[in-house]
């Protein structure tokens, strides 16, 4: 844990910012008390692109009255 006052941070913020790795942190004081911490954000994770299909045959059962309107709708419909 590194520990700068406000007027280091300012002049040198983006060297601070490059020089962060995964579980760093720097903490930013002024008149000797903790005002902020400076923490490297989180990787996110590489996803892969979606596969259409990939759900086919899951469906097993569909009620009979699964597209009739619904009664609770009904004066909306007409």
């Amino acid at each position: 844990m590194t520990t700068v006052t406000i007027h280091q941070a300012q002049s040198t913020l983006s060297e601070l910012i490059h020089r962060l790795s995964p579980g760093d942190e720097v903490v930013i004081t002024e008149n000797d008390r903790p005002v902020a911490r400076l923490i490297p954000s989180p990787e996110t994770p590489q996803t892969l692109p979606r596969q259409l299909g990939t759900m086919k045959g899951s469906v097993l059962y569909m009620a009979p009255d699964f597209d009739a309107p619904l009664d609770d709708f009904r004066e909306c419909m007409e």
